[in-house]
C-alpha cells in the first residue's frame, strides 16, 4: 500500500439512461430517460499494487498458459489412406448438360415480322410498365439486337432510379390500342 502524493484521484460510475443503480446503502438512483448519468463514488486516497506470491503452483498456472498460447491453432496431420467420400470430377455437368440441349430445342432467334413483335411488345406493356430486356426477350423470342432495334423507337431505357436497367413505353405509346396508329 502506498499514498497517491499529491495526484488527486476520483471513481466514477456510469449508467446508461432507463437503468437504475442500487447502492450499498439501500437507496437507488433511478436514471430516467434522459442522456446517461455520471456520478462521482469516491475519492483515491491510498493505491495498492499486488503481486503474485512466487510458489510452485504459481508457477506451474504460468507455464500451463505459456504452453496453450504457444500451440498452433492448426495442425498438420499424415492420413494413411487416401479419403473416398470427395466428389470427383466431372466432364460436364447434368444442369449444363440440360441448358444445352434446351438451348438446341429452341435454336437460333430468328427475326419475325415487326408488326409481330410490336403487338406482342403493345400487349406485354398492357400487363406491366416495367421491362428488363432478358423477360422482353422471353416473350418474344426475338434476337436481343432486333429487340433492342425496335425498343429504342418505341420506349425509353432507364438507367437510374428504382426501374434501373429496365423498358418502359415512350409517353405517346403508353395507351395503346389495336385503333391507334404505331411506327414502321
Amino acid at each position: 500500500m502506498q499514498s497517491v502524493g499529491g495526484q488527486l484521484l476520483a471513481v466514477y460510475s456510469e449508467n446508461p439512461a432507463g437503468q437504475s443503480e442500487e447502492r450499498s446503502d439501500g437507496s437507488s438512483s433511478g436514471a430516467g430517460a434522459g442522456p446517461d448519468k455520471i456520478a462521482l463514488e469516491g475519492v483515491v486516497v491510498q493505491r495498492a499494487e499486488c503481486r503474485p506470491s512466487v510458489s510452485e503452483s504459481y508457477m506451474k498456472l504460468k507455464r500451463i498458459q505459456i504452453e496453450e498460447s504457444s500451440k498452433p491453432t492448426r495442425l498438420s496431420q499424415q492420413l494413411d489412406k487416401a479419403v473416398t467420400s470427395n466428389y470427383k470430377p466431372v466432364s460436364n455437368h447434368a444442369y449444363n448438360l440440360e441448358y444445352d440441349r434446351k438451348k438446341k430445342e429452341e435454336g437460333k432467334r430468328a427475326r419475325g415480322d415487326k408488326q409481330q413483335v410490336l403487338d406482342m411488345l403493345f400487349s406485354a406493356f398492357e400487363k406491366h410498365q416495367f421491362y428488363n430486356i432478358k423477360d422482353l426477350v422471353d416473350i418474344t423470342k426475338q434476337p436481343v439486337s432486333f429487340l433492342k432495334e425496335i425498343l429504342r423507337d418505341i420506349g425509353n431505357y432507364n438507367v437510374k432510379g428504382t426501374h434501373k436497367n429496365t423498358w418502359e413505353l415512350k409517353p405517346e405509346y403508353r395507351h395503346y390500342h389495336a385503333d391507334e396508329k404505331t411506327d414502321e
